[in-house]
Formats: C-alpha cells, sequence, structure tokens
C-alpha cells in the first residue's frame, strides 16, 4: 500500500537483495534514527479500520447501484460519457474491495501472505489511476460535447466506438503503472507483526521509490488536474455567454466537480511531493516530526480515498435521468410505486425546449450532468 510509512527504501548494504531476507532487510529515510513509531501504528490501528469501512459500505452501494443501473436497466452505453461513467464505477468498486484488507492490516497485521499481498497492492494502484484518468477523459468528453458541439453532433457514432479502446487503454496505462507494485510488494516484520509493503533491492538505491511516487503524484493528480482545470474552466467561458441556458445548474455542477476533486486529492498528493523532495536530500532528522508526518498521512489519505464514494454522487445521481432510473431501481427492489406516466411526460414550454438543458436527455447534457 503506497503512503509515507509503507514505501520502503533499500538498505546500504552490499548483501544482494533476497526475499527470503525481507524480516529486517529494508529500512526507510528514518530508521537510522531508531525513531520508534509504535505511536504512528496505534493511530492507525484506531483511525483507518472504521473509516476505510465507511468509505468501503458507502462507495460500494453507489457504485453498485450506476453498475446495476447501466447493466439491468439502460441495458446500453449512449455516449462516451456513459461508457466513461461505467468504467469508473467499476474501477472505484475494484478499489474499494482492497480497504477491507488495508483495514484488517491496520487492526492486527497483514496475515494474507505474499501472493495476495502483490496483487492487492496492484489492485489498488490500477484503479486508483484509472479512476483518476477516467475523469479526466469525462472532463475531455465534456469539453467536446459543449465547446464544440458541432463538432462532437456529426461524430456521435465514431466518439462512441473510440470510447471503447480509449477505455481499454486507459486499462492497460494504469497496470503498467502498478507493475512496480506487483514486482516489488511483500509482507515485511515490523516488531513481531508483518506489513505489506513495498521492498526494494539495493541496487536500485533510492530511484525506485522516487520513481514510484513521481509516477503517482503525476499520473494520479496533476495530469487529471491540468486537463480538468482547462477543460471546465472553457466550458463554464462558453455557458456564461450562452443565451437560453439554464447556467447555474451547469456552473453548480462544474464547481462541484472540481472543488471535490481538488479538496480530496490535492492535499494528500501535496504530501506525497514533500515525501518525494525528502527522498531526493534524506535532510529531515527529526523523529517527532517524522511521526506527525506519517499521522497526518493517514489522514490526508483517508480524505483522497473519499472521492470514490463521491463519484457516484458527482457525476452521476445528479441528472434526471438517473432520478428515474435509480427510482425504477428502488421500485424493482422495494416495490415502491412508479411516478405516473403523466409526470414523467410532461410537455415541455417552447422556451424550454429550445434549451439545451443540463439536466435533460441531450449528448450536450450529458456531457454536463446525466
Amino acid at each position: 500500500m503506497t503512503s509515507i510509512d509503507d514505501i520502503i527504501t533499500p538498505m546500504t548494504t552490499e548483501v544482494p537483495f533476497s526475499t527470503e531476507d525481507y524480516d529486517y532487510n529494508y529500512n526507510d529515510n528514518f530508521t537510522s534514527l531508531m525513531c520508534d513509531r509504535e505511536s504512528v501504528r496505534v493511530f492507525r490501528s484506531q483511525y483507518e479500520p472504521p473509516l476505510f469501512w465507511i468509505i468501503t459500505i458507502v462507495g460500494g452501494v453507489g457504485n453498485l447501484a450506476v453498475v446495476w443501473i447501466y447493466l439491468n436497466v439502460r441495458k446500453r452505453l449512449k455516449t462516451m460519457t456513459d461508457m466513461y461513467l461505467l468504467n469508473l464505477a467499476v474501477a472505484d468498486l475494484l478499489f474499494l474491495v482492497t480497504l477491507p484488507l488495508w483495514a484488517a492490516e491496520a487492526s492486527y497485521s497483514w496475515i494474507f501472505g505474499h501472493t495476495l499481498c502483490k496483487i492487492n497492492s496492484a489492485l489498488y494502484k490500477v484503479n486508483l489511476f484509472s479512476s483518476m484518468l477516467l475523469l479526466t477523459c469525462i472532463s475531455v468528453d465534456r469539453y467536446i460535447v459543449i465547446v464544440q458541439s458541432t463538432k462532437a453532433q456529426n461524430s456521435q457514432m465514431e466518439r462512441r466506438r473510440c470510447s471503447r479502446l480509449v477505455c481499454a487503454a486507459v486499462w492497460l496505462v494504469a497496470l503498467l503503472l502498478a507493475t512496480p507494485e506487483l514486482v516489488f510488494s511483500m509482507p515485511t516484520s515490523v516488531e513481531s507483526k508483518y506489513y505489506c509493503r513495498m521492498v526494494f533491492p539495493a541496487y536500485l538505491g533510492n530511484r525506485a521509490k522516487i520513481l514510484v511516487l513521481s509516477l503517482q503524484v503525476s499520473m494520479g493528480f496533476f495530469l487529471p488536474f491540468i486537463v480538468m482545470a482547462y477543460c471546465y474552466s472553457v466550458i463554464g467561458f462558453t455557458l456564461l455567454n450562452t443565451r437560453n441556458f439554464e447556467k447555474h445548474k451547469a456552473m453548480r455542477v462544474i464547481l462541484a466537480v472540481v472543488v471535490a476533486f481538488v479538496v480530496s486529492q490535492l492535499p494528500y498528493n501535496s504530501m506525497l511531493v514533500m515525501e518525494t523532495a525528502q527522498a531526493f536530500n534524506l535532510t529531515e532528522t527529526d523523529c517527532e516530526k517524522v511521526k506527525a508526518m506519517d499521522k497526518m498521512e493517514q489522514v490526508l489519505k483517508s480524505v483522497a480515498y473519499m472521492h470514490a464514494c463521491l463519484n457516484p454522487f458527482l457525476y452521476v445521481f445528479v441528472g434526471v435521468r438517473f432520478h428515474r432510473d435509480l427510482k425504477q431501481l428502488l421500485h424493482c427492489c422495494y416495490c415502491l410505486p412508479l411516478p405516473s406516466k403523466g409526470s414523467l411526460g410532461k410537455t415541455r414550454s417552447p422556451l424550454n425546449s429550445t434549451r439545451v438543458s443540463v439536466m435533460s436527455d441531450s449528448d450536450n447534457s450529458q456531457a454536463l450532468s446525466l
């Protein structure tokens, strides 16, 4: 599991690396200081498990509802955004599957073996990267549909076919970026307990840790943030200069998406940037500061993970179509009465019919909020 306390740099020893020696054949930037991190482990054991389970349950329910609606209610993906949102829900679900294992590790120890350590670490990173890249794809698709609406209308079928290739490319890139976790993750012993961590061989030096952290920060935050910031800025400018458009509703959706992404991801990735810089110079020598950073990292990491709970509400459940589909899903599960056809099929006024409403079923509306 990638974190400040979990990415381990190798021992500066001439002994060749061996997985048979991993009990104590590892250290981090501060082991030489004999810094006792027992308080950090106690904090993690009390803080992470309940929060991780809450994130898993809430995010699981929301994302399962999205998958169920797409596969059983709609049964057809009409737009590129539909394809991206379905893949995003799957990525979030696979990411949430890893959290109970990390919660169990925090409470007790890593008891799931060597192979599952590698698989869980790689699965966590695959879905971290795929989620962020899919959010990037959604912002680009919204940009094309809103800012280049004529081009988007003329190439709907082509873009729909292209979305499958884009999703396949996203998963492939995420798999490649998760290769270090699959190769170097293993259970390591700390005071009679085992933790699933990345352990790098001595010949790689500190470069491996710097590379892993740099990839996570650049591909998992900065690239998506730059693309999203540009796309949504242009979209917002376009909406503000468009007549007969429900601008306020659309701008609230855009603002919610950007704020949620920045608030959840920026603090944790800023901490990872600090960790990367520290891996270059190894200047921190205060044990108390080290432990304070570790605890802060645990808190910020949990905040970043909450984005998996927010995605269904930010990107899916704000739209009229999904409100209707969700009611149909609840009707099937709990035998709730469905709204009358009259309420669902009310005729629009001539003024409303000419609007490209952010809450309508048009391709333009799906580019903002389904």
